[in-house]
């Protein structure tokens, strides 16, 4: 039997926890880990830059529920991680990062590179550690998917030093040679009884009862039991940015997307709610104060965790375990409860924008009509995802979702630069569905050197760059908060040109009716496209005067 290294047992490990792919930018300090790689069954994946491929991880672990894997080396390219990593980490995306590093001998004094990788990672992750011997490789390789994959999922870290990793593995002696550790199943937990008859006479009783639901129910595979709780009670469902799609954007039952502004509350009925169930709600999404500013509401927590503490949300019952199990025996134990509350004002304002804009012929485009026309050449399942900036407002407060998992939103940490990269992993996860980006012209240029690796790998998606050269969000809160906006402004290359310069084909829209052409004619291409799109701000996202109340993007 050959030899084995650290870097061979290690490999082994990801293999046993199912990995397919590792994105990331090979160092020096990882030459034995790449080797190992290259004769394994895993794809390594070189990307542009480290947080290209941490964003890569990222979407893999948002759209299969496994760990996405990426790799940077030492210093710089451990840091190139770290807004990659927090993302994930705030967005709840399982995820396993891993840096190289200097020799152990290196780090007890100032050395060429050396900085505490761990020590920076530690308030991003779930866990992390340092690999000091191949002897633990087993086991910290299955606490770090563990941990990653566990609800609430999130970033684990894994720092492997190059002398660790090139050494042989100790076989000798009596005890079993390291292999990996199986995966284990999940432990399915469920709620008590009679906190689950407490929360049935709960709902039973209520006046103007409403469910917000969060990215758990995405995560947990729960939109069907949901969509079927609301059925059997009658309530209603606002969703989170996060959650578009878990009920259907067309069902009588959705009361629209909230997360804007404190005013969505107002107009989805939150505000004359008695009673509201919180149903796989993350408080990172939006604060509670927004929904409950007087602490009047009686909640129920229907999560895989114990509630956040938070002034503003103080659950009367929390029902904690699987969620999809849990909404289907509430459902039953709450079956005709016949409630009709709720209100449909955001719905009706949202959709009468969008049926206002089939008539808008302006340009440059104005987003609700930009947005139509996306809806109009996606089919039901394809992916839109969303960078960061004003664009993402437009598409969480209006973009008609049927589906979960098909519209991407970075809403946690929100870093600019999101779309490009998670778009290669989409397709990597989905080639089988359409998948279009909506960039900024800000957030574009900070990854658009991942088109490179799209195409190289072939992952055809279209790459929409809304146009405006300014920071839009920040010159809606300026206009807000001063009357006046500055430090906003730049100029942009060429895109078009520069999407050709890495061999795509690209098309800057002069009309609404050539955008709409250019995109139905992209989607059918077998390599990725760009298409620029003027676009028009100047109408308010908050669509109504009394929407002041904004948050952070």
């Amino acid at each position: 039997m050959a030899p084995r290294r650290a870097s061979d047992l290690f490999v082994e490990c990801l293999e046993a926890e199912g990995v397919q792919y590792v994105f990331g930018i090979p160092g020096e300090e990882t030459l034995d880990l790449n080797e190992s790689l290259e004769d394994s069954s895993i794809s390594f994946v070189p990307v542009r830059h480290e947080q290209g491929g941490a964003y890569m991880a990222d979407m893999y672990g948002r759209l299969t529920g496994r760990a996405g894997v990426c790799l940077g080396t030492l210093g710089p390219g451990a840091t190139n991680l770290v807004t990659a990593v927090a993302d994930a980490y705030l967005d709840r995306a399982p995820l396993v990062a891993l840096t190289g590093q200097s020799d152990l001998e290196r780090m007890h004094k100032e050395s060429h590179q050396y900085i505490d990788v761990v020590q920076i990672m530690q308030p991003i992750v779930r866990w992390n550690a340092r690999v000091t011997s191949p002897a633990i490789v087993p086991e910290v390789v299955r606490k770090a998917f563990k941990l990653a994959e566990a609800e609430k999922p999130g970033a684990t870290h894994l720092e492997l030093p190059e002398d660790v990793m090139g050494e042989l593995v100790d076989v000798s002696g009596s005890a079993p040679a390291p292999a990996p550790l199986p995966r284990e199943r999940p432990v399915v937990t469920e709620p008590r009884a009679r906190d689950l008859l407490r929360a049935a006479e709960i709902i039973r009783n209520a006046t103007c009862p409403v469910a917000l639901a969060g990215n758990g129910v995405v995560r947990g595979g729960a939109a069907p039991a949901l969509r079927e709780f609301s059925r059997a009670t009658g309530i209603k469902v606002a969703e989170t940015f996060m959650a578009k799609g878990v009920v259907d954007h067309d069902s009588e039952l959705a009361l629209g997307t909230v997360g804007l502004q404190a005013h969505d509350y107002r107009l989805a009925g939150f505000e004359d709610a008695d009673v509201v169930i919180a149903i796989g709600y993350d408080l990172v999404e939006h604060a509670p104060k927004h929904w409950n500013p007087r602490r009047d509401k009686t909640i129920i927590v229907i999560d895989t965790v114990a509630a956040e503490i938070d002034a503003n949300f103080v659950p009367d019952v929390e029902l904690i375990g699987d969620l999809y199990a849990t909404l289907a025996r509430l459902g039953e134990e709450s079956r005709g409860a016949g409630h009709t509350s709720g209100s449909r004002r955001l719905r009706e304002l949202v959709d009468g924008r969008l049926e206002a804009a089939a008539y808008d012929d302006s340009f440059p485009a104005a987003p609700p009509r930009a947005l139509l026309e996306i809806r109009r050449a996606l089919r039901r399942d394809d992916i839109l995802i969303s960078d960061v900036g004003l664009h993402k407002l437009w598409i969480g407060r209006m973009f008609p979702a049927h589906l979960p998992n098909t519209v991407m939103i970075a809403n946690g940490l929100a870093g600019m630069g999101f779309a490009v990269p998670t778009a290669v992993a989409a397709k990597l996860v989905h080639p089988e569905r359409h998948v279009v980006t909506v960039s900024g012209d800000g957030g574009f240029l900070m990854n658009c050197q991942e088109l490179e690796t799209a195409k190289r790998l072939r992952t055809p998606f279209v790459n929409i760059v809304w146009e405006n050269r300014q920071f839009g969000s920040i010159v809606w809160k300026q206009d807000k908060k001063f009357g006046r906006h500055f430090g906003v402004d730049f100029e942009n290359p060429d895109f078009v040109k520069l999407a050709e310069a890495f061999g795509l084909p690209a098309w800057r829209a002069e009309s609404i009716d050539d955008f709409s052409a250019r995109l139905g004619h992209a989607l059918t291409l077998d390599v990725p496209s760009l298409i620029v799109l003027p676009i028009d701000y100047s109408a308010d996202v908050s669509l109504t005067e009394l929407g002041t109340e904004t948050v952070a993007t």
